[in-house]
Order: structure tokens, then C-alpha cells, then sequence
């Protein structure tokens, strides 16, 4: 079925809801026309991001390379600011970020970033150097002051516009006050959200007064006039608006801050007194996630069975998640969808307030413990089984990376070593597969500090020495492993020992001294014989394999990747299938077995795709590209020259998500395709190749794998989209494929919500992923897409 292609970019909902703006979304138009960053600038509560998000919508399909959103709202070190960029345009970085540069040195696309002002100089600084680099780069930034890069243009973000003051009406307000009135921005803003909590709020003649009045009263502040018009579902507009004229009389007489942020502060204790004492201790409490947070987090961390926390927040759990619930009502709390998990986290401004209130109430030292505490044993207690569950708990980690980051940095600062190497251990498989270099500067770091025992150090050591071997930095990874060694032996940890024994071979062999690699293989073979675990067989065999593989040793490589293949198989550790099937097809492809290599390395794509392996999916889509080059013509080719174009597609793919995720050509893989190379060339000829090689580059990641994936007779992407009759769970995640197939049966949100036990707004959200996803905007386009992937 032909689609449309789908537009890059991460432009969340909030970009297609948005009122008003029209003056500040044409000054925005305006500057990006003439200047490459425009700085949104203004108080907290104004609406800055979402007049970013606005105008990144308007604008992003003028840029090639689409819009992208860079939220730093929840990054609280200055050295994550360039890891931040890299995960928001979905890079997964093992180089330095320094190569987000080059990267972006051809695109031509839109970056919003997002919250600048506690990480000025950080963001300054990599703004200018990302657009010195790319030309086609523009930049729109928010912040509380501006950027200060040469070529800047600030634009001040005002309140939204105000109604008229009662005696001050136009000749067209007195013809019809109320027409116009509900085309004032303040106005329509307090009339939606009145009537998306209360569900039957309508301005009206009666009300009109008043409504007119709150704004005014609220200076135009969105956040502010959200939080009063949550109210309507228990009071009258013109009840709010003599409560809050009450509040302004008590609270802000004499005061020498400023108008508006009196306002919003004044608003926000209007609203935070309305509270009960249960909903203020655990609005406050809050205040202590860095990031999104789940319903388990606030049970942990909020609610106690130790007094006198107790009184306040108990820790049922239906009494946390109503109280949790009651304060998303109120709009003190975000609500977002996180797949099939709901989440939680406070607009920056709240969470300001909170934490005044958290230190007002002396509970900050003792709930910052039981926040460490909490992610500490989660992690921990998760670490022993996380390889057998491992997209989930990868899943989990990209929800909770902040506050984990949070952990370790408040381990930093008490001088903890010991705990911090523990988790930074405990987590280190994502590490291994999003977020390298932040890895390596924790490990580091806490190896810099004095502290930790033999035990500690010996992971720690450990974890710094699989990330160099990952990164194939050979002369960070050998000290480290040499320390984890030495440091696990003195521990007893005879596995993390042997582990590393096998690592330093793999080391080795990467610099070419494979008579070391040799020689710490049989170390490690050695080391096995103290223990049974089978992470440590794991790691033996992958260094066996690699090894074999660096040598073109194709027959000790396919015996050690072929029992790993088995093992991994047994134990559910997808991390190490994914692996030793790459082994094995690349094993059976130095043999010159094609079709033996094709299904191996098929298979360890899905499953690289599954857990995100970015360098995994570079290297089987180069392979794959040597399978499809090298398998000798069948019937089924036709007359044409469909694989030898498919072949070189696949590697023009290869190439980009290689260069995405900083990663080099591994030396076992350049003859394989320089030979495919060769024979593509000789059978297409030059131009045909370099065609097919450039629209391969030009794929993006989900279409590169389908088609690696789909039928060997698979359109060229030049001519048609891939087919994905074969790869529908590799589009849809599990229940996204649900919710396409009951769209498919006819059922309504409401029904599917009913169906799969979850919420109507939920269904909504899984639906509009789905045709995000596809690049469709109907159900009836739903319903065909699956007619036709699943007959």
C-alpha cells in the first residue's frame, strides 16, 4: 500500500493546541526568515513553550529535516545539555558530542530548545557551535533571559492579550460585547480549560463580567488562569474572582516584586490554600523528582508508615493515586502517556513553588533520603533479572533516566562512592545502549573519588571497561579492566572477573594484538571454571567470537557465536542473542554461506530494533546489504536488477544510522563490503549504484530496517515505500498493534478503551501515535494499512 513518507521530527500534541499569539507567531515567522536563532523570552507562567511549540508546527514543514523539540526543563548538569540535543533528534551518540556537527552539517531542520535559563552558558555554547556547523540549521530557543550568541534575535513573550476595562469599550464591543470578548486570547484560554474540567462551563451575557474581570485581575498569564479556571467545577467564575480579588488584598500589598510574578505567585497560593493538608504534603513532596515520575514513585518516595508522615500522605495506594489524581485535576500536575504507562511531572514553575514549600515544612533532608533510597533499590533489585526482560526495563529507564541522573549526582555531593558505583553498575545496560559517553563521565568520575570498596570498585572498573570496548577505545578499556580484575579478585566476584578477562581479549584484538587477545581468552577460560554464570559463558563466548571474527576465523567464530546463539536463547538474554546472532551471520558470510547468513542476521535486526541497538542495526543493515550482493540470482529476481539495487540501498542506510550513532566501520566488515560494493557497481553500474546508495541514505531508520526485513524482491525505495507485509511488529509496538487492529474492526475509542481495560484519553493517545507512525490521518487509512499487512 503506498503511504505518504513520514515527517522527521518530535513535536508532542501540545503543538496543535495552542490560542492566540498571532502578533508574537508572526514576529517568530519574521525572524526566522532573516536570522537563524530567535530567543523567546519572558517570567515563568507566560506560555513561552508553547509559542515555540506553535510556531515550530507552522514552520516545520518548511524544513527538510523537520522540527525537533529539546526539552531541558528536567537536565540539571551542564555537560548533558549536548547529550540532551543528540537523544531529542534520536541519536543514540557513542562517539563525542562533538559529532553532533557534522551530523547536522547537510540537514536542513527546526530545533526548539526548550528551558534554557539555569543551563545558559552550557546551551550558548553548543548552539553557536551546532550553527557554525550547519548552515541549514534554525533555532528557536525559551528561556527567562536571553542566549546572548551573536546573531540572536530576542523576542519578549508578553501575557496574552487583555479584554477592555469595563468603560472602555470599542464601537464594535458595544454593537456585540460578547462576539468579541470570546476572540480575546486570556478569554478563550479561561473558557477552554473552564470547559475541559467542568465539562458544561460556557461564557455567557451573565458570566461575561467576570470572566473579563478574573483575566485582567490574572494579567493575561496563562499558567495563572489555568489554575482558575480548573475551579469552575466548584465554583462560579464570579465566586473565583472575589476570592482571588480577597487573596491580592491580603497577600500583595506593599510587596516590591514584580507585578506579574506577584500574580502568579499570589494565583498558585490562592490555589495551593485550596488544597486539603493530605494534597499540600504531596504537592510539595513532589518537588523532589528531577523528571517524570510514575503512581510506584510517589507511593515510595511521597507516602510513609512512619510518623508523622504518615497522617498526611498514607501509604495506600488507592489513596495516593486519588489524591495523585485530584491534584491533575487541579492542573497543579502533568499527566502524559508513556506507552502503555502513565506518568507524571510538574510544570518548572510549580515545582519551584513545591520546593519552597518542602524546605517551609523541614521535610527536604529527609524526603531527598527517601528519594535516594528509593531509585537505589530499584535499580538494584532490578539489575539481576533486567537482561531477561530487557526492552521493558529499558523502557522503564528512559522514563526515569532524571531521576536516576538525580541519585548519582546527589551521591557525588555526600561523598557516597559506594553507591554510586553500585548504580551506575546496576543500570549499565542502558548505558551499553543509549547513553555511552554519559556512562563513561559517571564511571570516571566516581572512580576519581577515594571511596568504595574492593567490590564497588571492581563493577565500577568493570562497567568504565565495557563502555571503552563498546566505544572501541582499547587504551581507556585496558587499565580499567586490568583494575576490575584485580579489584573483583580481591572481592570474590569471580564472575565480574572472568567477564572481564574477556573483555580485555576483545580489547586486545581491536588493536590488533591478537597473541594478548589470545592469551586473556584463555585467562577467561580459566576464570570460567570458578563460576556458573551464565552471563560469564556469555562474555567468554562473544570474546571468542569477536576474536574469530577480527582473525578470519570463520569456523571458531561460528562455533562460539552458534552456542551463544544458544544460550542467549535459553536464558531470555536478548542483549547477548542480538550479539551472537551478528556473530554467527557474520561468521556464516565470511564462509560465503548467504542464505545461511540471511535468516541469522534478519532475526538479530528484530531484535536490535527491540532493545534500540543503534550499532547493531548499522552493522546487520550493512550485512544484510552483503547478503542481498551476494546471493547468486534466483527466478524470483526477474530480468531486472532489484536485489543488487536493494543491496546497495541497504548500505547507503548503513551508512547513515552508522553516522547517527558516531560509530565506526568495524575492520571484519570492510572487505565483506567493499566485495558487495564491487559486485553491486559491476552489475548496476556507477550511476545506478550511487542512486540507489544515496536513496538508501536518505531512508529513514524504521524504513531502512523494513526493508532490510521485507521480501528479497522488495521495491526499490526509489520507486515505491518498502512493504510491510513481514515487519507490522516492527511498525506498532504491542499494544499500538492492538488498539490499529480493533480501529480496524470498527470499535470506537470508548469501545477499544472498554476492550483493552484502559482509558478512553489513552486510546486517543495510542491512536494518534499510530498514525504518526504510518503516516496517515484517518482511521479508514488505519483500518486499510492493516487490511493490507495483515490479510
Amino acid at each position: 500500500m503506498a503511504r505518504p513518507p513520514r515527517r522527521p521530527g518530535n513535536l508532542p500534541a501540545e503543538a496543535t493546541s495552542f490560542v492566540g499569539r498571532r502578533r508574537e507567531l508572526a514576529a517568530v515567522r519574521s525572524r526566522l526568515a532573516e536570522a537563524r536563532l530567535v530567543s523567546l523570552v519572558g517570567p515563568g507562567g507566560v506560555g513561552k513553550t508553547r509559542l515555540a511549540l506553535r510556531a515550530a508546527g507552522e514552520l516545520g514543514r518548511a524544513f527538510s529535516g523537520g522540527a525537533w523539540v529539546v526539552e531541558l526543563a528536567d537536565v540539571r548538569d551542564a555537560g548533558l545539555v549536548g547529550d540532551a540535543v543528540m537523544a531529542a533528534l534520536d541519536l543514540r551518540p557513542q562517539a563525542a558530542v562533538e559529532a553532533l556537527g557534522p551530523y547536522l552539517r547537510d540537514k536542513r531542520l527546526l530545533l526548539v530548545v526548550d528551558n534554557c535559563e539555569h543551563l545558559l552558558a552550557a546551551v550558548a555554547r553548543l548552539v553557536a557551535e551546532v550553527m557554525r556547523a550547519a548552515p541549514g540549521l534554525r533555532v528557536i530557543a525559551t528561556s527567562r533571559e536571553p542566549l546572548s550568541v551573536p546573531g540572536e534575535h530576542v523576542i519578549p513573550v508578553p501575557p496574552l492579550d487583555l479584554p477592555a476595562p469595563p468603560g472602555r469599550v470599542t464601537a464594535a464591543d458595544a454593537r456585540a460585547p460578547l462576539m468579541e470578548l470570546r476572540r480575546n486570547e486570556a478569554v478563550r484560554l479561561f473558557t477552554e480549560r473552564a470547559a475541559a474540567s467542568s465539562g458544561t462551563f460556557e461564557l455567557t451575557a451573565a458570566n461575561q463580567e467576570a470572566v473579563a474581570g478574573l483575566c485582567r485581575r490574572l494579567d493575561g498569564l496563562p499558567l495563572a488562569i489555568e489554575l482558575a479556571a480548573v475551579r469552575t467545577r466548584v465554583l462560579s467564575a464570579e465566586q473565583i474572582l472575589d476570592r482571588l480579588d480577597d487573596r491580592f488584598g491580603l497577600l500583595t500589598g506593599g510587596t516590591v516584586v514584580p507585578p506579574r510574578h506577584q500574580t502568579l505567585r499570589t494565583t498558585i497560593d490562592w490555589s495551593h490554600d485550596l488544597l486539603d493538608p493530605v494534597e499540600q504534603a504531596l504537592l510539595r513532596r513532589l518537588c523532589v523528582f528531577a523528571g517524570r515520575f510514575t503512581l510506584e514513585d510517589v507511593e515510595g518516595v511521597c507516602a510513609s508508615r512512619e510518623p508523622p508522615w504518615r497522617a498526611l500522605v498514607p501509604p495506600d495506594g488507592a489513596h495516593v493515586l486519588a489524591r495523585l489524581a485530584s491534584l491533575v485535576d487541579k492542573s497543579l500536575v502533568i499527566k502524559e502517556d508513556a506507552g502503555d504507562l502513565a506518568c507524571y511531572r510538574l510544570h518548572e514553575t510549580m515545582r519551584e513553588y513545591a520546593a519552597l514549600k518542602l524546605r517551609a515544612a523541614g521535610e527536604e533532608e529527609a524526603l531527598e533520603r527517601r528519594f535516594t533510597d528509593h531509585y537505589t533499590e530499584r535499580c538494584l533489585q532490578a539489575a539481576p533479572r533486567m537482561r531477561h526482560h530487557l526492552a521493558e526495563w529499558l523502557d522503564w529507564m528512559d522514563l526515569e533516566i532524571d531521576n536516576v541522573r538525580a541519585v548519582l549526582r546527589a551521591c557525588l555531593a555526600a561523598g557516597d562512592t559506594a553507591r554510586g558505583m553500585n548504580l551506575i553498575y546496576a543500570v549499565g545496560y542502558y548505558w551499553m545502549t543509549r547513553a555511552l559517553n554519559e556512562g563513561v563521565r559517571w564511571a570516571d568520575e566516581l572512580l576519581a573519588r577515594p571511596g568504595g570498596g574492593p567490590a564497588e570498585r571492581a563493577r565500577a572498573a568493570f562497567m568504565r571497561g565495557f563502555l571503552a570496548v563498546l566505544q572501541s577505545d582499547a587504551a581507556s578499556a585496558g587499565p580499567a579492566l586490568d583494575e576490575a580484575v584485580d579489584r573483583s579478585r580481591e572481592a570474590g566476584l569471580r564472575s565480574v572477573a572472568a567477564q572481564s578477562l574477556a573483555l580485555a581479549s576483545m580489547a586486545a584484538s581491536m588493536s590488533a594484538d591478537h597473541a594478548t587477545a589470545r592469551a586473556l581468552g584463555e585467562r577467561a577460560r580459566v576464570a570460567l571454571e570458578e563460576t556458573d554464570d551464565d552471563t560469564a559463558v556469555l562474555m567468554y563466548l562473544q570474546s571468542r567470537a569477536l576474536n574469530g571474527l577480527f582473525e578470519g576465523d570463520a569456523g571458531t567464530a561460528g562455533e562460539a557465536a552458534a552456542e551463544g546463539v544458544r544460550l542467549g536463547r535459553e536464558t531470555g538474554d536478548l542483549y547477548s542473542l542480538d550479539m551472537m546472532l551478528l556473530n554467527l551471520g557474520c561468521a556464516r558470510l565470511i564462509a560465503g554461506a548467504f542464505e545461511e547468513a540471511g535468516p541469522l542476521l534478519a532475526e538479530a535486526l528484530r531484535v536490535a530494533y527491540r532493545i534500540d541497538d543503534r550499532v547493531g542495526q548499522y552493522v546487520l543493515l550493512d550485512a544484510l546489504g552483503c547478503v542481498a550482493a551476494g546471493r547468486e540470482r534466483t527466478a524470483s529476481d526477474g530480468a531486472g536488477d532489484e536485489r543488487m539495487r536493494r543491496a546497495a540501498s541497504l548500505m547507503g542506510a548503513a551508512e547513515t544510522v552508522r553516522v547517527e550513532a558516531g560509530a565506526s566501520v568495524l575492520p571484519f566488515l570492510a572487505p565483506l563490503l567493499a566485495r558487495a560494493e564491487g559486485r553491486a557497481r559491476a552489475e548496476l553500474g556507477a550511476a545506478a549504484f550511487e542512486r540507489a546508495y544515496a536513496a538508501g541514505r536518505r531512508l529513514s531508520r524504521d524504513d531502512a530496517i523494513t526493508l532490510a526485513l521485507g521480501e528479497p524482491t522488495a521495491a526499490h525505495p526509489e520507486e515505491s515505500p518498502p512493504d510491510r507485509r513481514h515487519v507490522g511488529e516492527v511498525a506498532l509496538g504491542r499494544r499500538q498493534a492492538e488498539v490499529a487492529r480493533l480501529v480496524a474492526e470498527g470499535l470506537s475509542n470508548k469501545q477499544i478503551g472498554e476492550r483493552l481495560f484502559i482509558s478512553e484519553h489513552t486510546v486517543d493517545s495510542h491512536v494518534r501515535v499510530i498514525m504518526n507512525k504510518l503516516g496517515v490521518d484517518s482511521r479508514a487509512q488505519i483500518a486499510a494499512w492493516m487490511a493490507t499487512t495483515h490479510p
